[in-house]
């Protein structure tokens, strides 16, 4: 039933091409950086979490995940805070272990399906007692690790939640990965691997030894990467093992609150086994909207204060 049959999302008319979605945002998208209150939580295998506040003086309050190599001053997430903030509500970009600008303090660092860490905000945010409900908002692999967390947890969600926006997911990780390794998409995939690299090198110089970066210029797709690295930093006996163990995808019949998931037909990240119109037929809680155009967490809007993703998501949440 949640399959929503008609998107309204309309793409510039010079912008429908699924690459010019994707990069003009990150270009040519003038956002006024967050007004941040930054608050460092300690993690129960003593690392930390790096918390930007942004506050509206709500009793509601918005969790934002950025995607692959982000953090909370990119302007896809600055501009889900502005759409918030202004409609009243307090929100809280996480940026996940490693990407606040700070080396974080163990060997592991963050992956596609890492849901503890958002866990532990949840609670946070809930022992606070200055919130009288909690949502997510959740983009690429911020929105894998959105829904998986939800379809985890299931009815025994945190009560404080009530619901969830996830934008531009790779919820089937293996056929994502190969969806990146096409030729069309070289250009995302060299500088994933080299951002992911200069991470690695950073984190090499704290544990000596322990991360060899001999042959990292030969990596040329996911499947290396997470084979050598996020597979064995993070307890997966390889990358196939780690990809079928944290899609999103196989934990969507199991959400219990209302969740939205938006991918657009033309994302260039995603194969067809990323658009689970089953999954959301079958739900009660999880609606699935794919609109024709959008690129990766593109969605581009003129005329507007907000983009339309982030319209959309302010709506959904609004009605739950």
């Amino acid at each position: 039933m949640p399959v929503i049959q008609h998107s309204d999302y309309k793409a510039p008319f010079f912008l429908k091409n699924r690459h010019l979605l994707t990069i003009y945002p990150s270009l040519f998208r003038r956002v006024k950086p967050a007004a941040y209150q930054r608050v460092r939580i300690p993690t129960p295998d003593n690392d930390f979490l790096d918390l930007d506040f942004s506050h509206a003086g709500a009793r509601r309050m918005v969790i934002i995940l950025h995607g692959l190599e982000g953090n909370a001053r990119r302007k896809y997430v600055t501009g889900m805070v502005h759409t918030f903030n202004r409609a009243g509500y307090d929100t809280v970009s996480l940026n996940f272990r490693g990407c606040s600008g700070e080396p974080n303090n163990s060997l592991r660092f963050y992956h596609s399906g890492e849901t503890g860490d958002l866990h532990q905000v949840v609670e946070y945010l809930a022992a606070t007692g200055q919130y009288t409900d909690l949502h997510i908002v959740g983009f690429s692999l911020g929105g894998n690790v959105t829904l998986k967390y939800l379809g985890e947890r299931g009815a025994g969600i945190h009560p404080l939640l009530r619901s969830a926006v996830a934008i531009s997911v790779p919820c089937d990780l293996q056929a994502s990965s190969l969806e990146l390794e096409k030729k069309h998409n070289t250009i995302y995939m060299q500088r994933f691997i080299r951002e992911l690299g200069y991470k690695l090198e950073a984190k090499s110089k704290l544990f000596p030894g322990m991360i060899r970066l001999d042959n990292y210029r030969q990596i040329r797709t996911f499947k290396q990467f997470d084979d050598l690295y996020t597979a064995p930093l993070h307890g997966f006996s390889d990358a196939l093992t780690y990809w079928r163990s944290c899609s999103s995808k196989q934990f969507l019949g199991n959400i219990h609150i209302p969740a939205l998931l938006i991918n657009a037909l033309d994302d260039p990240f995603l194969a067809r086994d990323c658009f689970p119109y089953e999954e959301a037929a079958q739900s009660e809680y999880f609606y699935l909207e794919t609109p024709r155009y959008g690129g990766h967490v593109g969605f581009v809007t003129f005329g507007e204060q907000c983009y339309w993703s982030e319209k959309r998501a302010l709506g959904f949440i609004g009605e739950h």
